[in-house]
């Protein structure tokens, strides 16, 4: 079996390169080898000459912000190269994974979304994400198109880290309380991924939208806390506690895209279906920690 993974440098491209290599033969590129999304002619050249039975897609147009005034350049990457890539794979017969967002949703109430909820996403970035997702149901390809929140690996930067650099060089620390979501590990969302990858190719009738995120739910506010006590318990000298840090809301902090204030996507059908049990957001922000500090 061959793979074509798709933006292999980036925090979840990294942990797909570990994750997937026991699977077959891995073809893993970025934007300089022919994995440019923005480039739709040589993008196509590339599926075609890999010929891949499974494309992983990790790359994507993530500037939330940058993206309301950039729109060609985002729906490019993030709608109209993965309609590329998912009539190629229709044609090859190969199995595409795709990554999507919580950002596909309005954010409103506290409900948990399943994954038939009525989409509306609020900003630019979320509106080319949710058209990328349109155009692989539209070519009729077997795919898997993962829908995940709050995505952070060891590797380069991360909330946690900030957080922690913060708490370590101010006397006063400001966090968001209002927006409620669950921190993903990359490592965890490669791990799942080739899971599901493996059983998919077996029987396509598993393919479909999922959504991929660690159990349960935080604000960035507590999700601060929870780095800060986990930092200090360890001797970490802060001279921010986390009883110190004060919560405040989004409205504080406008930024040309607004931000979904509840993120709540719920995991079961994925669980239920592929027999995994994702773990609770907090064990994999604990073993991160235990990395970094």
């Amino acid at each position: 079996m061959k793979i074509l993974l798709l933006g292999k440098n980036g925090q979840l491209g990294w942990e797909l390169q570990r994750a997937l290599a026991p699977l077959g033969e891995l073809v893993a590129i970025d934007r300089s080898e022919g994995g440019d999304l923005a480039d739709e002619a040589t993008l196509r050249a590339t599926v075609r000459r890999v010929a891949p039975d499974v494309i992983v897609n990790a790359a994507a147009y993530t500037a939330v912000d940058k993206a309301q005034s950039e729109p060609e350049l985002a729906r490019r990457v993030n709608a109209l190269a993965v309609g590329l890539l998912a009539a190629e794979a229709k044609t090859l017969g190969a199995l595409l994974v795709h990554y999507s967002t919580d950002y596909v949703f309005d954010g409103t109430g506290s409900n948990w979304r399943f994954e038939d909820a009525p989409t509306g996403p609020l900003s630019l970035y979320g509106q080319t994400k949710l058209e990328g997702e349109q155009l692989i149901a539209a070519s009729g390809c077997d795919a898997l198109v993962l829908r995940t929140s709050w995505v952070y690996a060891a590797r380069g930067g991360n909330f946690a880290k900030t957080m922690l650099k913060l708490a370590i060089e101010r006397e006063q620390l400001k966090v968001v309380a209002d927006q409620i979501g669950a921190p993903t590990g990359a490592d965890l969302l490669a791990d799942v991924s080739a899971h599901m990858i493996r059983q998919s190719l077996k029987d396509r009738t598993l393919c479909g939208v999922y959504h991929a995120v660690a159990s349960g739910e935080t604000s960035w506010f507590d999700y601060a806390k929870h780095v800060l006590t986990r930092a200090q318990a360890k001797g970490v000298a802060l001279k921010v506690a986390p009883d110190r840090v004060e919560a405040l809301p989004s409205s504080a902090y406008p930024t040309p895209a607004p931000r979904p204030l509840n993120s709540r996507l719920d995991n079961h059908k994925l669980q239920d279906r592929f027999g995994l049990v994702l773990p609770h957001w907090q064990t994999g922000v604990d073993r991160l920690l235990d990395e970094i500090l």
